[in-house]
């Protein structure tokens, strides 16, 4: 029986957004299974320390400093791992994010910053890593998505959207990848307690940390999982409320929405 607690054992791991959150965390944790982590963000002295920590623990990591939004850079990183390592197991595409947003104050270019920050991410490591993984045959692909993504969510809104097209284009890789050997994981936080998430304005019950956030997420990769929704709660909640009838559900999501001080 496979000892699940070194899944990552000797594994080659990309983490696309590593230098700070669930992203280091999660470096930090597969790294002590003795993971050969690759890790990529813009900030490349975060990333430094990131090495520093990692490699007085025993443990190994390379960083590629690049910015994810820059679709060629993305595709350089995804080549110098493989010159470095010589594969890709696990690709963890864990960047993006936004503080709350709200569309009535909002442009079209706003709106649109805020999804390519959510979904180009994802896109421009997917790819050049998928075609690394079906000259492997194999590999599995690990997406940080949101509960947002499931639903709309006030305040979140060009955020969900994002998170919702790259669940529906994972779903789709799924199926289409399969005879390569590559699996897909997307998992789906609710509300975690993250360094950019603080003070910015957006209600958050049944918040977890950032470790918690990481634990229910190697849950997930250790057992298994297609679509893992956590904290359990908060799924529970996103599940009752796609059930409802849509003016229920608005009307209940609206409570959250905070009134105009010009009243526009």
């Amino acid at each position: 029986m496979t000892d699940l607690r070194q899944f990552f054992a000797g594994k080659v791991v990309l983490i696309v957004g590593a230098s700070s959150g669930m992203g280091r965390i999660f470096a930090r944790r597969i790294a002590a299974e003795k993971a050969l982590v690759a890790a990529t963000a813009r900030r490349a002295g975060k990333l430094e320390t990131l090495v520093q920590e990692i490699t007085a623990g025993g443990g190994t990591c390379a960083v590629f400093p690049a910015d994810a939004q820059d679709e060629e850079a993305a595709a350089q990183v995804v080549r110098d791992v493989v010159s470095r390592f010589g594969r890709i197991d696990v690709v963890v595409l864990n960047a993006g994010g936004a503080p709350a947003i709200d569309m009535r104050r909002m442009n079209a270019a706003e709106v649109k910053a805020y999804m390519r920050s959510n979904y180009d991410v994802v896109v421009n490591y997917l790819f050049p890593v998928l075609d690394q993984m079906r000259t492997q045959m194999g590999g599995l692909v690990v997406h940080t998505n949101s509960l947002a993504g499931l639903i709309g969510v006030p305040l979140q809104g060009p955020y969900s959207a994002a998170k919702g097209g790259a669940k529906l284009l994972i779903d789709t890789c799924r199926i289409e990848f399969a005879q390569y050997g590559i699996r897909f994981l997307t998992v789906y936080p609710g509300f975690v307690a993250t360094e950019a998430t603080v003070g910015d304005g957006m209600p958050s019950p049944m918040e977890i940390s950032e470790e918690k956030a990481v634990d229910h997420i190697l849950h997930a990769i250790r057992k298994g999982h297609i679509h893992y929704p956590f904290p359990w709660r908060t799924a529970a909640l996103t599940r009752l409320a796609l059930m409802l009838p849509v003016r229920v559900r608005d009307r209940i999501l609206a409570r959250e929405l905070p009134a105009l001080a010009d009243g526009k």
